[in-house]
C-alpha cells in the first residue's frame, strides 16, 4: 500500500514538473541560448555545458523546495497552490498582451549578449596567443590542461545557461513543485523536461526558434498552471501526492 502511494507520488512528481518545465522554457532565454551557440558550435559541446547549468539548477531548486518542508505541509501546499494560480494568472495576461512575433526580441537579445561573448573569447585567444612564451609558464600550462578537459565553448553555455536560469519561473516553479511532491519526481521530471526543451533547442536550432509561438505557448503554460492550481482543490494536502 504505502510502496504504491511512493511510486504515486513520484509519478505525479514526475508528471508536473516535466509539464511545467516544458511549458515554462519552450521559447525562454535559456532555450535561445541552446538554439543559437548550437547553430554555430558543436551542437554536443553547447548540449553538455546547457544540460550540466540546468541539472545543477534543477537539483538546486528541488533542495531549497524540500528545505521548506520542515513547515507543516498544509501551509506549504496551499501557499504553492496559490504561487501556482499566481503564475498562470500572469502567464494568461502576458500571453494574451503579446504580439505574434514576440519571442523574436528575445532571440536578437541572446543573438547580440552570444556576439558579445565571441568577441571576449576571441580577445582572450588573441593574448594567450603564440605570445604564450612572453607570459611566463606558471600562466599558460594550467590554462592548456583545463582546456583539453573544458572547452570555452562549453563553459559559455554553462554559464550563459546557468546565469539566465536563475530567478526565472521555471526555477521557481521546480521550488514550488518540491515543497508539495515527491522530491526525486520533481528532480528527474525537471531534468528530462530540461532535455527535452534544449534537444529540441539545438537539434532545430534556427527553424524551431522562428517558428515558436511564444504567445501560444505562453497561453498554454498559464492554463497548465491554472490547471495544477485547480486540481489541488481536490486533492487533501496529506493524501500522499
Amino acid at each position: 500500500e504505502s510502496g504504491d502511494k511512493t511510486n504515486l507520488g513520484f509519478i505525479h512528481a514526475f508528471v508536473a514538473a516535466i509539464s511545467v518545465i516544458i511549458v515554462s522554457e519552450l521559447g525562454d532565454k535559456t532555450f535561445f541560448i541552446a538554439a543559437i551557440m548550437a547553430m554555430r558550435y558543436n551542437r554536443l559541446t553547447v548540449l553538455a555545458g546547457a544540460m550540466l547549468a540546468l541539472g545543477l539548477m534543477t537539483c538546486l531548486s528541488v533542495l531549497f523546495g524540500y528545505a521548506t518542508t520542515v513547515i507543516p505541509r498544509v501551509y506549504t501546499y496551499y501557499v504553492s497552490t496559490a504561487l501556482f494560480a499566481i503564475f498562470g494568472i500572469r502567464m494568461l495576461r502576458e500571453g494574451l498582451k503579446m504580439s505574434p512575433d514576440e519571442g523574436q526580441e528575445e532571440l536578437e537579445e541572446v543573438q547580440a549578449e552570444i556576439k558579445k561573448k565571441d568577441e571576449e573569447l576571441q580577445r582572450t585567444k588573441l593574448l594567450n596567443g603564440p605570445g604564450d612564451v612572453e607570459s611566463g609558464p606558471g600562466t599558460t600550462i594550467p590554462q592548456k590542461k583545463w582546456l583539453h578537459f573544458i572547452s570555452p565553448i562549453f563553459v559559455q553555455a554553462f554559464t550563459l545557461t546557468f546565469l539566465a536560469e536563475w530567478g526565472d519561473r521555471s526555477q521557481l516553479t521546480t521550488i514550488v513543485l518540491a515543497a508539495r511532491e515527491d522530491p526525486y519526481g520533481v528532480a528527474v521530471g525537471g531534468t528530462v523536461g530540461h532535455c527535452l526543451c534544449t534537444g529540441l533547442a539545438v537539434i532545430g536550432g534556427r527553424m524551431i526558434a522562428q517558428k515558436i509561438s511564444v504567445r501560444t505557448v505562453t497561453i498554454i503554460g498559464g492554463i497548465v498552471f491554472l490547471a495544477f492550481a485547480f486540481s489541488a482543490l481536490f486533492i487533501s494536502p496529506d493524501s500522499g501526492f
